[in-house]
């Protein structure tokens, strides 16, 4: 009886890691390293949850027009350790964010820094051709 119990439960956590394995994407299978996009403008919403954080930037075009690009970014706890949390980057603030287009043709970008109004950059978790490595201990952000 205890084999069978420690085949199913090995059976359930084989399942369940290949669900977690397909439901994260590589950043070559969503987004065109070709294609790197600068975008400017407000902060609409940011999202810091699990796997991925996102910031939500409305940009006024030539003609006015405003236009929603969806920004993904790293792992919230990443993000958090290099400074970018909803206190540094809130809603409403005016930003620029460098990153890369995605396959897809939507307006959708996988973001490698965000550029604050004061001139700051922080890293935003891209897991695309540009990332930095581990964070020097000067680099960390001040203690809230």
């Amino acid at each position: 009886m205890k084999l069978a119990h420690g085949i199913a439960l090995v059976t359930a956590l084989g399942l369940g890691l290949a669900e977690l394995a397909s439901a994260h994407h590589s950043f070559a299978a969503e987004y065109d390293a070709n294609q790197p996009i600068t975008l400017a403008g407000k902060v609409a919403r940011i999202d810091l949850i699990s796997p991925h954080a996102w910031l939500y930037l409305d940009v006024t075009g030539p003609d006015g027009a405003v236009t929603r690009w969806n920004v993904e970014m790293g792992a919230p706890n990443s993000l958090i350790r290099r400074g970018i949390n909803k206190n540094t980057v809130p809603v409403g603030a005016d930003v620029t964010v460098d990153g890369y287009l995605a396959e897809d043709g939507s307006n959708t970008v996988n973001s490698s820094a965000i550029k604050l109004a004061d001139g700051r950059s922080l890293f935003s978790g891209s897991s695309g051709p540009v990332a930095p490595g581990p964070i020097a201990p000067d680099e960390r952000p001040p203690a809230l």
